[in-house]
C-alpha cells in the first residue's frame, strides 16, 4: 500500500465527522466566545446600533452580580431545583423502568407509552395545562384535595409551594425519556445472571442490589449528568407559569439571564450571568465524572 493511500485511509474517518464539527464550531463555540467577550462589556440596546459606544468594563459585571440580591436568590432557587429535582428524576425513572421491565405484555407496553408521552409533549402546552390544574379556585388538584378535606392550596401563588409545584411538573415530564434509557440498559443484562441468582436462592431485592444496579452503573451516571445539566438550565416552567414570582421565589439563573438580556436589554450583564451558570455546570459535571472514576477504581 502506497504512503498516499495510507494517509487517505487514516483521514477518511475524520471526513465523516467534519460536518458535525463545523456545525459545532459555527453554532456553539463561536457564540460562546462572543458571549464571553460581551460579558466584559456594558453592551445594551444602544450599543447594538453603534458598537463604538460599547464600553469595556472588565470584571464589573461579575462583581455586580454577586452584589445583586435577585441574582443571589436565583442561584439559591436553581440549587434548590437541582438538589430536589435531579435525585427525584433519576430515582423515579429507574424505579419505573425496573417495574415495567418485569412485564412483557401489552399492559406494560401501554404503561411505557403513558410514561413516555409527557417527555415528547410541548413544554409550553403542558405548562399552560398544569397552570390551570394548579388554579387555587377551580383547579383539578385543589378539587381533588378538597374531597379529602385538604386545601385549597395556593400552588403557584405562595413562595412556600411555588418551587415544589414547578418541580412536580418538571419531574413528571422528565421521567419518560430517562425511563427508556434505563429500559434499554435493563434489557441488555443477560438473563442468565438472574437465573443463576435464583438457583442460589437470591430474592428480588438481592437480585436488584447485586445484579441490576451494578449493571446499570453507567446508565445511572449518564442520566445523572444529563439531568443535572438540564436542571441547572431550568427555564421553561418558571417562564411560562410564574415569570419568576411570587416575590422572585421561582426565578432561576436561566430566567434571570433572559430577563436581563432580552427584557432589560442589558446584554453584558446577562452574558456574565450565563457564564457563571456555565462554570457551575462544568464544576458539577467534573465532580460527577470524578466520583464515577473513583467508583470504577473500587
Amino acid at each position: 500500500m502506497s504512503m498516499g493511500k495510507s494517509i487517505r485511509n487514516r483521514l477518511m474517518p475524520y471526513t465523516f465527522v467534519l460536518p458535525a464539527l463545523l456545525l459545532l464550531f459555527l453554532f456553539s463555540l463561536i457564540p460562546i466566545l462572543i458571549a464571553l467577550v460581551i460579558s466584559f462589556t456594558g453592551l445594551d440596546i444602544t450599543g447594538l446600533g453603534n458598537w463604538s459606544t460599547v464600553k469595556f468594563v472588565g470584571l464589573d459585571n461579575f462583581v455586580k452580580l454577586f452584589h445583586d440580591s435577585q441574582f443571589l436568590q436565583s442561584i439559591g432557587n436553581t440549587l434548590y431545583y437541582v438538589v430536589i429535582g435531579v435525585p427525584l428524576v433519576v430515582l423515579l425513572s429507574l424505579t419505573v423502568a425496573i417495574l415495567i421491565n418485569f412485564g412483557n405484555n401489552k399492559f406494560f407496553s401501554f404503561l411505557r407509552l403513558i410514561f413516555y408521552t409527557p417527555s415528547i409533549t410541548n413544554t409550553v402546552a403542558v405548562a399552560v395545562v398544569w397552570t390551570y390544574m394548579y388554579n387555587p379556585n377551580m383547579g383539578l388538584l385543589n378539587n381533588m384535595l378538597g374531597k379529602i378535606g385538604i386545601g385549597p392550596l395556593q400552588w403557584l401563588n405562595d413562595p412556600a409551594t411555588a418551587k415544589i409545584s414547578l418541580i412536580i411538573l418538571a419531574v413528571w415530564k422528565a421521567i419518560g425519556l430517562n425511563m427508556l434509557i434505563f429500559l434499554a440498559a435493563l434489557q441488555g443484562i443477560p438473563r442468565s445472571l438472574y437465573e443463576a441468582a435464583e438457583l442460589d436462592g437470591a430474592n428480588w431485592w438481592e437480585q436488584t442490589r447485586h445484579i441490576t444496579l451494578p449493571s446499570l452503573r453507567f446508565s445511572i451516571f449518564f442520566v445523572s449528568v444529563t439531568t443535572l445539566i438540564g436542571w441547572f438550565q431550568f427555564f421553561d416552567e418558571p417562564f411560562v407559569m410564574t415569570k419568576g414570582g411570587p416575590l422572585n421565589s421561582t426565578n432561576s439563573v436561566a430566567l434571570f439571564v433572559y430577563q436581563n438580556g432580552f427584557q432589560n436589554s442589558n446584554f453584558g450583564y446577562a452574558a456574565a450571568g450565563s457564564f457563571i451558570m456555565f462554570a457551575a455546570i462544568i464544576v458539577a459535571t467534573l465532580i460527577q465524572f470524578k466520583i464515577q472514576k473513583k467508583q470504577q477504581g473500587e
